[in-house]
């Protein structure tokens, strides 16, 4: 204190229940006088804490205002300092439960409503939790069900040593003490013959039963390569933040073995990996009663059910599909093009900053930055007659001048320190004391005034008066269609393009520089031949067509397309939530008979980081260019004057109708429409680049036609 920003504080809950604190028969948190100065000033303090945020685990402890952590906050949250509350829980139940009036209707809750969100269970298990196997004792009592989840245990994990050293060990819920002691224990070192040595029990004791000391190191050693403990039995512990990787089964014998609200939570305490990149599994035993509450909870909380616990499986690792840079094939030159530049200069239009004239300027206009007094009446009706009281003063906001300095440094990212600030101690005084006022004998921050901008301006004052000018000039760029260091493996899915038969078959006639076509007299006398075979016979309806007939002999379009497209194998249509449009572009220009009389290419521009084809974006703003972001457009179609030049190039960005209508978007499209096609046609001397926009909600046959039409346009001029 004063300023403790920055500091990270991790304390228990009772660190933060001040004891001193009391409740009145409203729930209203009450400050013991007498009590201020005993040792409860360390709690006392994280009260006190400017721009508090608290985060909560387990916070289904402090879910209504009549647990005293909540009360705790909310007394805080009162003062003004608590800026952010998060909670986390995998219990998000209520102890009892809340009700919602609306109108002659009631609602009830028994689960925590302010969740925003949350982990599903079911894809934990996929990706990083033991794959657990529940299994139900219908019909059997408990002893029956802790011997056959024993027998399981030993089975599957009696020689199991995880990597750290821990073995693996199974814990046993039970109800209460003397279940454990009286029932359970016997049952386990008698009937079940197991090493009294190998079983830990642990609970808190009761007049009849007590434990040794070293029982609690012993269940804190547990997940250590040191403990020899297989057996865990346990009484109200191990429920909810229980740290134990290497526990791998849990038996819950009997209804009450574990609270009702939490046996989600018990259940799944083996869940925990030990080893991380290895898939492992663990074992969980229910009565009847406590798998019906599982369901129920799996239900609720995780749209989920025992059965699909018992279904799911670690996902494996996807299959990857290698990716070939095809440049070298095509000769593919770079796209020349020319790039607007923008610089910023800042120019000074004082010699010093004159601070002090600056906040004295601020000083007298202060009233600029009020608004309106605000009009308080008992009734609307009586603004013309009744009493009317005018309230200049109003806020709850506590206000202390060494913290709004430092609020004010730390506004300025640290370029004005509150050494700095001290240094006009008498003018921020005199600003801060008219916008706060005193209550009570606690000073307030007034709500009429715009404080945010009183304090933007009083950073001002420690500035030079700046004009900014730009410079702008255009400059030649050079780009490679593919960065082939950024190329790497994509997941296989269905809309890599070409697929993997065609990509194969690409590389094959790469390598061969075999024809595209086909011998069309061999085969349709092949399929003379064959006609005749079958003629007068059921089988002659296969031979209906010719063209059927042929589809095995001849390339796919993306084979017949390996020299008009292609940069690299294959193209990834996958990303980004893409509908398809895309592939469904670049497949129909493939087929325009104009597209290939006029000898075009088509390259897949879209997938970010892999290409330098990029434009800066700018947008002008009065008399200035402001920088907007890069644009990155879908496709160009290119027509090149010789293998190795470009001689014309159109810009195809195809976009969802979701995006048409943002903003960012819209400037970047209105600028590569308008400025770069302009400067690069004044810098080239002809139109060498054209842009063309398809959205996807359009009707897809008039899509088409835009796209062929435009392409006769622009590449026969």
């Amino acid at each position: 204190m004063p300023n403790p920003f920055g500091q990270v504080f991790v304390v228990n809950a009772e660190k933060v229940i001040l004891e001193s604190f009391k409740f009145n028969a409203q729930t209203e948190l009450e400050l013991d006088e007498e009590e201020k100065d005993t040792s409860n000033d360390l709690k006392r303090l994280f009260g006190q804490i400017p721009n508090l945020s608290i985060l909560i685990d387990e916070v289904h402890h402090a879910a209504t205002d009549d647990i005293k952590l909540r009360q705790a906050v909310n007394y805080w949250h009162s003062k003004g300092n608590i800026t952010t509350v998060l909670g986390f829980s995998g219990t998000p139940y209520l102890q009892k439960q809340e009700i919602i009036k609306a109108g002659d209707y009631a609602f009830k809750f028994s689960q925590i409503t302010n969740t925003v969100y949350y982990y599903p269970l079911v894809t934990a298990i996929k990706k990083f939790l033991k794959t657990p196997t529940v299994k139900i004792g219908q019909n059997l009592d408990r002893f029956q069900i802790i011997k056959k989840g024993i027998e399981d245990f030993d089975n599957l994990y009696k020689n199991k040593v995880y990597e750290n050293g821990a073995i693996a060990k199974i814990a046993i819920y039970c109800s209460n003490i003397g279940v454990l002691e009286e029932e359970v224990y016997p049952f386990l070192t008698g009937e079940l013959k197991i090493n009294p040595a190998e079983i830990l029990k642990y609970h808190g004791g009761n007049k009849t039963y007590s434990l040794p000391k070293e029982n609690e190191l012993e269940f804190r050693s547990l997940d250590l390569p040191i403990s020899k403990k297989r057996y865990i039995l346990l009484v109200q512990v191990g429920k909810e933040g229980w740290d134990c990787p290497s526990l791998t089964g849990v038996i819950l014998s009997q209804k009450g073995d574990s609270p009702q609200n939490m046996v989600l939570q018990t259940s799944c305490r083996c869940l925990r990996q030990v080893d991380k990149d290895k898939e492992e599994t663990a074992l969980i035993w229910l009565n009847k009663d406590n798998a019906e509450t599982l369901n129920k909870q799996l239900k609720q909380e995780q749209n989920s059910s025992i059965d699909e616990l018992n279904n799911t499986k670690r996902s494996g690792k996807p299959d990857m599909v290698e990716r070939i840079n095809r440049m070298e094939y095509l000769q593919m030159p770079k796209v020349e093009f020319y790039q607007m530049k923008v610089t910023y200069q800042s120019i000074d239009e004082e010699e010093t900053a004159n601070t002090k004239a600056k906040l004295k300027n601020i000083i007298k206009h202060l009233e600029d930055f009020k608004a309106s007094a605000l009009i308080s009446t008992s009734e609307i009706s009586n603004i013309d007659t009744g009493a009317i009281d005018i309230i200049n003063e109003t806020g709850i906001a506590f206000a202390n001048y060494n913290q709004w300095l430092f609020q004010i440094s730390r506004e300025s990212f640290g370029l004005i320190s509150e050494t700095q600030l001290h240094q006009y101690d008498k003018e921020l005084t005199a600003i801060f004391e008219t916008v706060s006022f005193e209550k009570n004998g606690n000073r307030f921050f007034n709500e009429l005034y715009d404080l945010y901008m009183i304090q933007s301006k009083i950073r001002v004052a420690f500035s030079i008066k700046r004009e900014l000018q730009t410079d702008t000039e255009v400059i030649p760029k050079q780009a490679e269609l593919l960065i082939a260091s950024k190329l790497t493996d994509v997941e296989k899915n269905t809309k890599l393009f070409p697929n993997e038969a065609d990509s194969k078959k690409i590389l094959e006639l790469d390598k061969t520089n075999l024809p595209l076509t086909i011998d069309e007299a061999k085969i349709r006398e092949l399929y003379e031949m064959n006609l005749q075979m079958v003629k007068g016979t059921p089988l002659e309806i296969a031979f209906a067509s010719y063209e059927k007939f042929k589809e095995p002999y001849d390339f796919s379009l993306a084979v017949k397309s390996k020299n008009k497209s292609f940069h690299y194998l294959p193209y990834n249509f996958g990303g980004g939530g893409s509908s398809g449009f895309e592939f469904e572009t670049l497949q129909k220009a493939l087929l325009f008979s104009d597209f290939q009389k006029m000898e075009l290419e088509i390259y897949y521009n879209g997938e970010r980081g892999l290409t330098e084809f990029v434009i800066n974006c700018f947008a002008k703003e009065g008399k200035y260019w402001k920088n907007i972001g890069k644009y990155t457009t879908d496709f160009l179609i290119v027509k090149r004057t010789a293998k190795d030049k470009i001689h014309k190039v159109l810009l195809i960005e195809t976009k969802g109708a979701l995006y048409a209508e943002d903003i960012v978007f819209q400037c970047k499209k209105n600028y590569v429409e308008t400025e770069f096609l302009k400067l690069n046609q004044e810098k080239f001397g002809y139109q060498r680049f054209d842009f063309l926009y398809l959205e996807d909600s359009k009707n897809i046959e008039a899509n088409i036609v835009k796209l062929n039409n435009k392409i006769n346009q622009f590449f026969n001029d």
